[in-house]
């Protein structure tokens, strides 16, 4: 039997600061409320997920490149 092993993913708080963006397909750039957020890194992107309103959440996935770029810029602030 081959055992089927699955990449584990590292997840993190994080607050939004300032303009930060994600672009669903190809549409035009939406943006992000400023506010907590759940960051779920994997190797190529990060997804992000933030509540809107108390039933309504958020989710968008940034390229790695982005999202470190917004971190370094200081729009996205990691909790450790």
């Amino acid at each position: 039997m081959t055992q089927t092993t699955h990449p584990t993913y590292k997840t993190q708080q994080a607050t939004i600061h300032g303009h930060v963006t994600y672009t669903p397909g190809d549409g035009a750039p939406i943006a992000i409320p400023e506010g907590a957020a759940e960051v779920i890194n994997s190797g190529d992107s990060a997804t992000l997920s933030w509540t809107v309103e108390e039933d309504i959440v958020g989710s968008a996935s940034l390229p790695r490149d982005q999202f470190n770029q917004y971190v370094k810029d200081g729009k996205i602030r990691l909790k450790n």
